[in-house]
């Protein structure tokens, strides 16, 4: 079974494939190391090849009760790590230093759910930024249009995703990085409910519990099942996720009864958002109309200048620890010649943040969270733009020490909806139902109350059926 038959199939797809005997597990590896082979260097997503590791696991007899025996997989090069692998992390700082030296029980479970890890993806550096576009490995290019970013941080796994080359990859998200990929390259982003998947052996969770892990995706249904292989408290976690009432993937499918969605086009950072961004809000409001919801306009009531300053200054620690970590880790040294310049202005910044000062931004970020808490019990979902743009051009968040005011303006005139979900712990995702006059995905965004999960399942496969997105291929595909 040749590349064009399994390339755009979705992981559930191509999982049904093996159990059946119609095709192997070691030729969906080596359909997927050829379409890296062809379309990786016009798009520069799998950074770390994982051939020999691929082809060994593809020849080993695969077990027909995982969720997903045999089918290939791509690991983003941040967080997660695979045993005897380089990590990186997008930086110059750990280039050639650093090899793991166990497997993170997310990749674990990965492997356990019969996934065959293919290589690992592009990321920014620590994944501080919405793009990726690192200096270490240069830029990921939007299969939709290699002119513009991918997004970011997952925007390697995205692209990947996107193009054919493997139907899901792993990804995580700290202030949107599953769902801005997912909605620059028209995937479907889930950003799991905070502590849902585990962070161990080697942290408890990241960011004062701000980053999760999860994936990217073409199906609904891929991401239910995914979660149901992969979630569960670890060992030693310092908490965790409500349990869910029952399996995900019997989510997909179930009626989701009327819900109450809550509609608003105003970004947090007060950025202007593209017609387009808004467009994309109003007919998936009109679609949720039709489909049997109440929708009103409407949005929580929070403080956005003080809660935007103290999920900055969550960010810039994450930046320092981030490096204080590798730094004890593989005891390294940081110079400012090793990171990218606005990299090392994050450092120097989570540096001089008294830790009394932290305290209070963790204080700010938990009275929000309530805030948000309170507006969910009138409210089962939100629905918001993904972004206020569409994807944006390579070098738009081009550092210049001396434009550091268009910077920040580009930060905030890009990503103001996603990041309360990563401060309030909540689910959320982006959902792929616009395209541009251009041909560009544009994501909405949805926000469940915290273990909501299981809600957000039942719409996205609602909306699944009511618009499909699969059939749509990038043109790098073509």
């Amino acid at each position: 079974m040749g590349d064009d038959k399994t390339a755009f199939l979705d992981a559930t797809a191509q999982a049904e494939l093996v159990r059946g005997g119609e095709v192997s597990a070691s030729e969906l590896v080596e359909a997927t190391l050829r379409r890296i082979e062809r379309l990786n260097p016009e798009l520069n997503a799998v950074i770390v090849p994982m051939d020999e590791l691929a082809r060994a696991a593809g020849e080993t007899p695969v077990n027909p009760d995982a969720p997903f025996p045999g089918v290939p997989f791509l690991l983003k090069d941040l967080v997660a790590e695979y045993a005897g692998m380089p990590i990186a992390e997008g930086s110059r700082f750990l280039q050639g230093r650093c090899i793991s030296t166990v497997d993170s029980e997310l990749v674990r479970r990965l492997k356990a759910a019969g996934l065959i890890i293919a290589g690992k993806t592009n990321t920014p550096e620590f994944g501080l930024l919405p793009t990726t576009e690192p200096a270490l490995y240069g830029p990921t290019r939007n299969p939709w249009d290699i002119a513009r970013t991918p997004g970011g941080s997952s925007g390697g796994s995205a692209a990947a995703v996107a193009a054919g080359i493997v139907a899901m990859a792993h990804a995580n998200d700290g202030g949107g990085s599953i769902r801005i990929p997912a909605s620059c390259c028209g995937l479907f982003g889930l950003k799991p409910t905070r502590a849902r998947n585990p962070l161990g052996p080697d942290f408890g969770d990241m960011g004062g519990g701000v980053v999760v892990e999860h994936a990217v995706t073409r199906s609904v249904r891929d991401s239910a099942a995914l979660l149901d292989a992969t979630s569960g408290p670890d060992a030693g976690d310092p908490y965790w996720a409500p349990p869910r009432e029952r399996p995900y993937l019997d989510e997909v499918g179930r009626d989701p009864g009327a819900l109450r969605i809550a509609v608003s086009t105003a970004a947090l950072t007060g950025a202007e958002v593209h017609p387009e961004c808004r467009a994309a809000v109003e007919q998936a409001a009109k679609l949720c109309e039709e489909l049997g919801h109440h929708v009103d306009w409407a949005a929580p009531d929070i403080d956005e200048g003080r809660y935007l300053k103290a999920f900055g200054a969550i960010w810039t620690a994450f930046a320092a620890w981030a490096i204080r970590d590798w730094a004890e880790k593989y005891d390294l040294t940081p110079s400012e010649a090793q990171f990218e310049p606005n990299t090392w202005q994050m450092y120097l910044s989570g540096e001089r943040r008294s830790s009394g000062a932290y305290l209070r931004a963790v204080q700010d970020i938990q009275r929000t969270a309530r805030q948000v808490a309170a507006f969910f019990q009138s409210y089962d979902l939100t629905l918001t733009p993904t972004l206020a743009q569409p994807p944006v051009p390579l070098g738009y968040f081009q550092w210049d020490a001396g434009a550091r005011d268009e910077f920040l303006s580009h930060l905030g005139e890009y990503s103001g909806f996603t990041s309360i979900a990563n401060s309030t712990g909540q689910p959320a995702m982006s959902v792929p139902l616009h395209w541009t006059a251009d041909n560009l995905p544009v994501g909405v965004h949805f926000m469940a109350g915290y273990g909501g999960e299981d809600t957000l399942f039942r719409l996205a496969a609602q909306l699944e059926q009511a618009r499909p997105w699969a059939h749509r291929w990038p043109p790098v595909a073509a």
